[in-house]
């Protein structure tokens, strides 16, 4: 209380200051006086009221408090007297069981006059009844098996409660109604043979599976009434609950399965193509029917049957089974293929159930796979092994058919930039690419696995590939005349080496989402470039075989006096080469490379073998300017053949050489083979035997011989 005072005086004299801030408001110190009085006197008015409601609600509650306390009272005297009584009239209900039961005869004997008629036309109403089924008048056939099975369970229920031990008199109403029960059957098939040709009678006459219906929910009402009774009276009449709304459902369920097994209509010996037209046929079945149920059956039946996802799920399930049946058959690669691609792609696509009439009415997402994960597993493991072994025997097939080509008599087919080749690489990446678009089909992760699958296969393949070739030059060389046209098919072998790596990186590139290297990528790389740098090899040791007796005359007596050997060498060179042309870059112009450096080291090997002695300085300065002469040959030639940069410095090699043998002064041997040997690091000087001038300078010793180890 004295905080809250304190905080009172302090407001108050927070207001007041704020009142009285200015000189002026002194004024009206009286009115402000005023103001506060009559605002503390309304205050003090509101409290008074209030504490006076709040003592008026107490004087209420206690009056209540005390009313209600007397009618506790006058009821607890009730309660009493109440009990006081009824055990007085105990006995009195003990004496009226004879009343009671005269009540049960009266109830019987009531039962029996309201259904003497219905008894005594008993086998009418069945001869009605069995013609309107025969009629399809299900309605009204129904109507009137009510009637009958009325009057047969009151009846039976009436001597239940008679007498229930009494089984001869119950046996005598069963046998008199046993036409009842085969009517009820006959109509249940009529039933059953409308559900099951469901999808024709909705939409043909839909009244008609209306009719089939009102009388399946009249059936469960009236099972829910007999159970509810026994539950009671322990009494149901034979043949029930009949638990047709049930039936109904298994007919359905058939009907959907029967549909769905019906479609295989060829098999694999009457038509290659006999799985993807069954699932063709599955699936526009499935899609037709669904569209049937969502337009027309789904209001045959009433809203909490929830017709259309029944359906959905009941042709979901025959599907699963179905596809589940074909998949444990000996399937061919291609069939498996289609029937993943089917089970993963298309029966979610907008082809089938994502159709777009179907999206509004359930939720593609919720289905459970058509097969188990397990089983997708084992196809596409039984279809890598297929495809292996498949694989394996195609390329074999296309490379001894390729085989055969390198024997013709007639040049290969040149492409649109004039190189060589054959159809080989063709085929090989159109098998591969047939199977990745087949793969890509089922998904993104078994598409890679065919790609690492067909790249191993490449890899084995182009081994296989290279022993070939080789084989091919080993057989050219036991007959160089054979086969004729050896040199181009050996060009277009280079080629297609090229062609196979474009053709990788292209696979890789459409089919693959990684770009990182591979095992198998490195092992191609090399494979294909070891196979191009032999075939390069093979046309040049074809080349140097042809060169072989013009390159032997090369510094020699003969080739001194006269001999054309170089002008033979550049003539067969440059008509080898014309050939050549036809190889793709980057192997034409490492092949003209190695030409020239070939052709470099056979003209120095021949300067190493001393074939000449030169008798004089003459002879020396004539056979110098001879190589000089010869190396601006080679250089013409190698450069018109676009050898590279290295063209000058290896024909400058010969050049040098020519220089150290048209020395006349011994004094300076020394420096121009340091200076030669410093430029042309591969050319070593073992030792230095040049035949520099006849007489005092033979017997001197002074002889050149130039010795190389060429890398």
């Amino acid at each position: 209380m004295e905080e809250t005072s304190r905080e009172a005086v302090a407001t108050a004299v927070q207001r007041v200051a704020g009142m009285l801030q200015r000189s002026d408001q002194l004024d009206k110190v009286e009115q402000y006086r005023r103001r506060e009085a009559r605002k503390k006197a309304s205050v003090e008015a509101r409290l008074k009221a209030a504490i006076q409601s709040q003592l008026d609600g107490v004087r209420t509650g206690l009056t209540q408090l005390h009313s209600a306390l007397l009618d506790v009272k006058d009821i607890q005297g009730s309660l009493a007297d109440v009990s006081k009584d009824w055990r007085q009239s105990i006995n009195t209900i003990e004496n009226l069981k004879d009343v009671k039961d005269a009540v049960v005869q009266h109830s019987q004997l009531a039962s029996a006059v309201e259904n003497l008629k219905n008894i005594f036309s008993v086998p009418e109403i069945v001869t009605e009844t069995r013609e309107l089924i025969e009629q399809a008048e299900l309605l009204q056939a129904h109507r009137k098996l009510m009637e009958l099975e009325c009057s047969r369970d009151d009846l039976m229920y009436e001597q239940y409660r008679m007498d229930s031990k009494n089984t001869s008199d119950m046996n005598l109403i069963s046998n008199y109604f046993e036409d009842v029960q085969g009517l009820s059957d006959e109509l249940a098939k009529q039933l059953w043979m409308v559900l099951q040709r469901s999808m024709v009678t909705v939409r043909r006459d839909p009244t008609m599976l209306v009719s089939v219906v009102r009388i399946i929910e009249r059936e469960e009402k009236i099972d829910r009434r007999m159970v509810d009774r026994k539950k009671q009276t322990g009494f149901i009449p034979p043949g029930r609950p009949k638990r047709w709304k049930d039936k109904m459902f298994e007919v359905l369920e058939g009907t959907v399965s029967t549909r769905i097994e019906g479609t295989q209509s060829v098999t694999r010996e009457a038509d290659k193509m006999w799985l993807v037209r069954l699932l063709e046929i599955t699936r526009k079945y499935v899609l037709d029917d669904l569209i049937v149920v969502k337009n027309l059956m789904v209001q045959c039946f009433p809203p909490h049957y929830n017709t259309f996802n029944r359906f959905f799920s009941l042709y979901h399930n025959a599907v699963s089974i179905r596809v589940t049946e074909l998949a444990s058959e000996d399937l061919e690669a291609n069939e498996i293929v289609s029937l993943l691609t089917w089970v993963l792609n298309t029966y979610k696509s907008v082809e089938m159930m994502g159709h777009p009439e179907l999206r509004s009415e359930c939720d593609i997402n919720q289905l459970e796979p058509l097969l188990p994960q397990h089983v997708v597993d084992d196809l596409l493991s039984k279809y890598v092994k297929t495809f292996t072994s498949n694989i394996t025997g195609w390329l074999r097939k296309a490379l001894e058919t390729d085989k055969k080509d390198w024997q013709k008599e007639t040049e290969p087919e040149a492409d649109q930039d004039g190189y060589y080749q054959t159809t080989l690489p063709a085929i090989v990446f159109q098998m591969f690419e047939q199977n990745l678009q087949v793969a890509a089909q089922i998904d993104g992760d078994f598409k890679e696995q065919v790609l690492k699958l067909c790249l191993k296969q490449m890899n084995t393949f182009l081994i296989r590939y290279r022993e070939e070739a080789m084989a091919y030059k080993e057989e050219h060389l036991r007959d160089r005349q054979l086969p004729q046209c050896y040199v181009q098919y050996m060009i277009a072998i280079i080629n297609n080496c090229q062609t196979f790596k474009e053709s990788i990186n292209s696979l890789k590139r459409k089919y693959s989402q990684s770009s990182e290297p591979t095992d198998s990528d490195a092992a191609i790389e090399r494979t294909l470039n070891e196979v191009a740098k032999e075939g390069c090899q093979f046309l040049l040791d074809e080349v140097f075989l042809d060169l072989e007796h013009h390159l032997n005359e090369l510094l020699t007596r003969k080739w001194l006096t006269g001999s054309h050997a170089v002008d033979t060498i550049c003539v067969t060179v440059e008509d080898y080469f014309n050939d050549f042309n036809k190889i793709k870059k980057p192997f034409n112009q490492e092949m003209t490379s190695e030409a020239l450096r070939r052709v470099v080291v056979e003209y120095i090997k021949a300067v190493m073998q001393k074939r000449i002695t030169f008798k004089n300085a003459d002879e020396r300065r004539e056979g110098a300017e001879r190589m000089i002469k010869e190396a601006d040959q080679f250089k013409f030639l190698f450069r018109k053949l676009a050898a590279g940069e290295d063209t000058d410095r290896l024909c400058g090699a010969i050049a040098a050489i020519a220089e150290v043998f048209k020395l006349t002064d011994p004094t300076l041997l020394f420096l121009e083979v340091t200076t030669l040997v410093s430029k042309y690091p591969d050319i070593r000087f073992l030792s230095v035997y040049i035949q520099m001038w006849p007489g005092t300078a033979r017997d001197a010793g002074w002889e050149l011989s130039v010795r190389t180890v060429w890398d």
